[in-house]
Order: C-alpha cells, then sequence, then structure tokens
C-alpha cells in the first residue's frame, strides 16, 4: 500500500515526500530521497535496463545511488536525476544502471543444470556454443566453459558471456577469484583450471589462460533494440535476471531468443522463473529447462 503523501516546499518548487516515518530516516542521512525523486528513478531504471523496481527496494536504491551522489559531490538525489536526464549519452547513466543491478553468483549454482548441460553437449558434439546472458562477475560462464570442457574436452566449446554491468565483466574477464569463492569445487577442477596465487596473490586464484580463451566477455543491455549476436547457440543461460523485468518484457526478450537458439537448443532459466505463463515459444523440459515449442503450439493450436 502506497505510504500517504505530505508536501514541503523545496528549492525550485514543492515536491511529494514520503510520510513522517521515512521522513525521519532520511533527515539522519546525508540525502533526502523523496518519493518523487524515487519515482523518477524506478522510471529510468526499467526505461534504461527494464528492470522492475518494487516500493520496497527504496533503501537498495538510496544506499547505492548516495555513492554516486558523494563521488559527483551533489547536494540531492533531484540534481543528480537532473544532470542524468540532460545528456542521453552522458557516462553516468553506465553508473547509474551498474548501481542498481544486483548481481548475486556462485561457481556451479543451480548445480542439477550443470549435468544436463553436459549431457546434451555430448550428444550433439562439437563445435559446441553458449550464450550465458547474464555473466555477472563470471562464475557462471566459466562453470559452463568446465563443463563442457569435461564432457568434450579443452576448446571443444565456446561460451558468449554478456552483461548490462560493465564493472562486474571486468571483474568476470580477469577471471580472479578468492579461495573462498572456489572452496566448494573439487580439487581435480581447481587443478585442471586454475592457477594458484602468490606473493600479493596469495589465497586467490586465477582461471587458467586455456580456458578463459574459450570465452567471450561483452557488454549487452537486453533491452537493446539490436544484439549484434548472429550466430545460433546450442544453449542460452538466462538465470535469475527475467525476475527484474516485467511480464510484457520478459515475453518480448524470450521472442527474440527463438531465433538464436539452434532446433535443438536448450534455455536454462532461474529456480525462481517460470517461463510458461509468459510465452508459447518454449515448452518446459525439466526443472527450469525449456526447449522451442513446436510450430503448432506456439501458434496456439497445441
Amino acid at each position: 500500500m502506497t505510504q500517504p503523501r505530505s508536501a514541503v516546499q523545496a528549492a525550485g518548487g514543492t515536491r511529494n515526500v514520503l510520510a513522517p516515518a521515512a521522513a525521519r530516516r532520511d533527515e539522519q542521512r546525508d540525502f533526502l530521497l523523496t518519493e518523487r525523486d524515487f519515482d523518477k528513478i524506478r522510471a529510468l531504471i526499467h526505461r534504461r535496463a527494464g528492470i522492475s523496481l518494487g516500493s520496497q527496494k527504496r533503501e537498495m536504491v538510496y544506499s547505492r545511488l548516495a555513492r554516486r551522489l558523494r563521488a559527483l559531490q551533489l547536494v540531492d538525489f533531484a540534481t543528480y536525476l537532473e544532470q542524468l536526464e540532460s545528456d542521453d549519452r552522458s557516462p553516468e547513466w553506465e553508473l547509474f544502471v551498474n548501481a542498481l543491478t544486483t548481481n548475486l553468483t556462485s561457481f556451479f549454482r543451480e548445480a542439477h543444470h550443470f549435468p544436463l548441460l553436459a549431457e546434451h553437449a555430448k550428444k550433439h558434439g562439437r563445435p559446441y556454443s553458449v550464450w550465458c546472458a547474464a555473466a555477472s562477475t563470471g562464475e557462471e560462464p566459466y562453470s559452463i566453459a568446465i563443463t563442457l570442457a569435461e564432457a568434450l574436452g579443452e576448446r571443444a566449446a565456446t561460451v558468449l558471456a554478456t552483461d548490462i554491468d560493465t564493472q562486474v565483466l571486468a571483474k568476470a574477464r580477469s577471471g580472479i577469484y578468492t579461495s573462498e569463492q572456489v572452496a566448494k569445487l573439487p580439487m581435480e577442477q581447481l587443478k585442471r583450471f586454475f592457477l594458484k596465487g602468490s606473493g600479493q596473490r596469495s589465497g586467490a586464484v586465477k582461471v587458467k589462460p586455456e580456458l578463459a580463451s574459450t570465452i567471450e566477455f561483452a557488454p549487452l543491455n537486453l533491452l537493446a533494440p539490436d544484439w549484434g549476436i548472429q550466430e545460433r547457440f546450442d544453449a542460452i543461460f538466462c538465470r535469475n535476471v527475467m525476475i527484474y523485468f516485467d511480464k510484457p518484457t520478459q515475453g518480448r526478450i524470450l521472442e527474440r531468443f527463438v531465433p538464436l537458439l539452434k532446433p535443438h537448443g536448450l534455455l536454462f532459466a532461474g529456480h525462481s522463473e517460470n517461463f510458461s505463463y509468459v510465452t508459447r515459444a518454449f515448452q518446459l523440459r525439466g526443472q527450469t529447462v525449456y526447449e522451442l515449442a513446436s510450430p503448432a503450439s506456439r501458434a496456439g493450436g497445441g
């Protein structure tokens, strides 16, 4: 339920602010985030990246964007948003999107997907290609590459790893992780696919060049009118990203996946995502794994 509003006079005109409890909380902070500012932020991130932020995300929005205000030495969110909207090509847009993108990942997350991927790769053979559409800091595309190397041999498969967040992509491209991040990997995988750090890198590992060379990292916004992708893939991983989009946006993205999948291709979704009610383009094959639906089903006759 929307909290009641009150009006206060601010420089440049009257603004709507949150009810007393939230207002008191803001008074103890560096910046005031009015309801008007928050609504504008939600609209801008939806238009720019397709992300639908619920009203409960106000605390997250404040904490992440307040860092940008401090970095730019601005006094309030209204000024920040005015500057942002004044230049559609400003580099700040990238930092704005990066700040509001959530990146939760780990090696072999949702582990049931990887044996299915290995079985599918063995069945359809080399060359085998995968698009990881939400690469985050790299754990997912490296898990895919490891699975394919074990199933098909070295350099028998390629992975395109994309993400809208350029900062996490830089981390992914470096291939450097702490020992805690790889602690659950079997010793055989650690020895085969990672280099142990020494000196200043002690306690860290780095993905071996042989594995890293099978992955291409690139920035990509799933809302962009042209993804610039020409090839067709044996599998697409789009896990735990659709939950941030509204249903119409999900449907449009899923329809755009169709011509990028080979006829036998698989689409891997996140554990809390269900595409069956979003589009007829795909049909459920297993636990959060989809395949292309038949033409009759897509047309509504199946």
